[in-house]
């Protein structure tokens, strides 16, 4: 078994034992099992999978890191929703507002444009775990 924690600065969303974790990676979708190499990763806003008692279980992440040793993946993210927290409206609305605003953002503010992008992808991966499970 591995020891999972989620946790956002606002609250520690989930921590229990679980038997593997499936994390949006930097370099794509990662997988860790228990004995896993440790390691340190950035995280990319998409979905978190994990499998406990048998049932998968799925949260929409933002940007964060992961911290993986053999027998815990300690996860740090700027927001973990599940699919019942999740307005497709609102999210909709917001990806919205946001290309909007990258459209005007001069190519001098690099700063704003990469802050624009990281809301859109962080609501494109919260619309996608809403829309998975029609």
């Amino acid at each position: 078994m591995l020891q999972l924690e989620i946790v956002t600065p606002e609250k520690k969303i989930f921590s229990d034992t679980v038997s593997d974790v499936y994390l949006p990676g930097a370099g794509g979708e990662m997988g860790v099992l228990e004995l896993h190499a440790a390691l340190v990763t950035a995280l990319h806003p998409g979905e978190l999978r994990y499998e406990k008692d048998g049932e998968v279980h799925a949260l929409a992440i933002g940007s964060g890191f992961a911290e993986v040793t053999q027998e815990k993946v300690s996860v740090l993210t700027d927001s973990a929703y599940g699919e019942d927290d999740i307005d497709e409206a609102a999210e909709e609305a917001a990806m919205k507002r946001a290309e909007e605003q990258l459209e005007k953002v001069s190519a001098e503010d690099a700063e704003e444009a990469a802050y624009l992008q990281a809301t859109i992808a962080t609501n494109a991966a919260r619309l996608q775990l809403k829309r998975k499970h029609r």
